[in-house]
């Protein structure tokens, strides 16, 4: 076997030994995905079917408008993304309820559990947008 053939081979060898270890990496962490999906199935599935949710959005529009900013609403997965200028909202299920995240400018500022039950929509639609009044 000439050189080159050996190199060849073991370039090959190393090949495959990095895919399946890559392969081995994505089994895991598609199954890490699967459980923790699991876990947050029955909180993902209340806050889709909440009436809070609506209300929050009904609450935050009508805020939004009266500071003249338009309030952004998208699904990502599981979680319910509000965005309005620079600052952000959350609501993420977690195996122990939802969590309200807000954010401003990218960078989350402070998270609290959410009772969906005995919260106030309008009292968050405030708190959250509250940093646009001073603007």
């Amino acid at each position: 076997m000439s050189f080159l053939d050996n190199l060849e081979s073991s370039l090959k060898s190393l090949e495959g030994n990095q895919e399946r270890e890559n392969t081995h990496e994505q089994r895991q962490r598609q199954q890490d995905e699967k459980s923790w999906a699991m876990l947050i199935a029955p909180n993902a599935e209340a806050l889709k079917k909440s009436p809070f949710v609506n209300d929050l959005l009904m609450h935050a529009v009508r805020i939004g408008h009266g500071l003249r900013v338009k309030v952004n609403m998208a699904w990502m997965g599981s979680t319910l993304r509000l965005d309005a200028r620079e600052v952000r909202l959350e609501l993420r299920p977690t195996p122990t309820g939802v969590e309200a995240v807000f954010s401003e400018s990218g960078a989350e500022q402070a998270a609290e559990p959410l009772d969906l039950q005995s919260a106030s929509a309008e009292a968050l639609a405030q708190r959250w947008l509250a940093g646009l009044r001073a603007d």
